[in-house]
C-alpha cells in the first residue's frame, strides 16, 4: 500500500482554475501534511536510490527543497540547494531557461559540488522541465554527474519529461497525471 504510487497519486489535491482559468493545479501539500504519506513518499526515493552510490542529493527552489534534504537526510548524504536567481549570498553561478513568457534564472554556489561527484536532482513536479534542466546544466558545468531527475509527479502533457529524457538525462517521478 504505502509504494504504491496510486496511494501518493490519490493524495495529491487538485485545484481547477488556479493560478489561470483552465489550469489544473497539482497540490502536493496533503502529501506533506499526513505523516504516513510523506514517509510513504520519502520512502519510495529512498528505496530508490539508497544502493546507487551518490555523493549529494540537490533540490530546486522551493518545493524540492523539502524532498531533496529529507532524502539528502535520510540517505546520509549532503543537500545542495539550486535558488532561485538572487537569493545566494556567495560566489554563484546560473542558468537561465525558457517560461511561456519570458525566463527564469536558477543558480547555486560555485563551489557546491565537486568534479566526479554522483548527484540526484530532485523537484516536486514536472511541467516544462525547463527548471530541471537548468539544474542539471548548473550541476553539470561544476562538474558533477547527474545520475538521475526525480520528482513526485510528471504533467506529461506539457513535455517536460520528454525534453529532460531526450537531453539524455535519466528521470523518475511518483506518478502522472496525464490530462
Amino acid at each position: 500500500m504505502f509504494l504504491d504510487p496510486n496511494y501518493i497519486r490519490d493524495r495529491i489535491r487538485t485545484v481547477p482554475d488556479w493560478p489561470q482559468a483552465g489550469v489544473m493545479f497539482r497540490d502536493i501539500t496533503p502529501l506533506l501534511q499526513d505523516p504516513k504519506t510523506f514517509r510513504a513518499l520519502i520512502d519510495m526515493f529512498v528505496y530508490r536510490y539508497m544502493g546507487q552510490r551518490l555523493d549529494l542529493v540537490a533540490g530546486i527552489d522551493a518545493r524540492g527543497f523539502i524532498l531533496a534534504s529529507v532524502v539528502a537526510y535520510e540517505l546520509n548524504l549532503g543537500f545542495v540547494p539550486v535558488r532561485k536567481k538572487g537569493k545566494l549570498p556567495f560566489a554563484s553561478i546560473s542558468e537561465e531557461y525558457a517560461l511561456e513568457y519570458g525566463s527564469a534564472a536558477v543558480e547555486m554556489h560555485a563551489d557546491a559540488v565537486r568534479p566526479g561527484q554522483r548527484v540526484l536532482l530532485m523537484d516536486d513536479l514536472v511541467a516544462t522541465g525547463g527548471t530541471l534542466l537548468a539544474g542539471a546544466k548548473l550541476l553539470q558545468r561544476l562538474g558533477a554527474n547527474v545520475v538521475e531527475a526525480a520528482a513526485i509527479v510528471d504533467l506529461p502533457s506539457l513535455g517536460g519529461g520528454d525534453r529532460i529524457r531526450a537531453s539524455g538525462l535519466d528521470l523518475y517521478a511518483v506518478c502522472a497525471f496525464p490530462d
